[in-house]
């Protein structure tokens, strides 16, 4: 994996674990300076090359998920967390039996 997409995961990892529920764009420079701005409404690409940044990253937070996109130039990445069939069936998932059978089983937590 390259800088882009691991710096990327370090993000989200971060995020996941951080328990400030913010939404906030982080930045950085092209000689690897990091600014961070909060609840920002411009576009990603907008806000990056406004302040000049080589790569910018959008962390988005709500109940179920946190969310990263990223820009670096003309790359974009999304990466987010949870489990979508988890979260339809209300925190269980449901697996098959080798005997045929059907087992519902409180999911793992997050």
């Amino acid at each position: 994996m390259d800088a882009f997409w691991t710096t990327a995961a370090g993000i989200l990892e971060t995020a996941q674990a951080a328990a400030d529920p913010a939404n906030l764009t982080i930045l950085i420079g092209p000689q690897g300076s990091i600014h961070m701005v909060a609840d920002s409404d411009w576009g990603l690409d907008a806000l990056r090359q406004h302040h000049g940044a080589r790569a910018a990253y959008r962390v988005s937070r709500n109940s179920r998920s946190v969310l990263v996109e990223g820009r670096e130039g003309a790359r974009t990445c999304r990466l987010e967390t949870g489990n979508p069939v988890r979260q339809l069936l209300g925190g269980f998932t449901t697996i098959p039996h080798p005997a045929g059978t059907w087992r519902t089983l409180p999911a793992a937590s997050d």
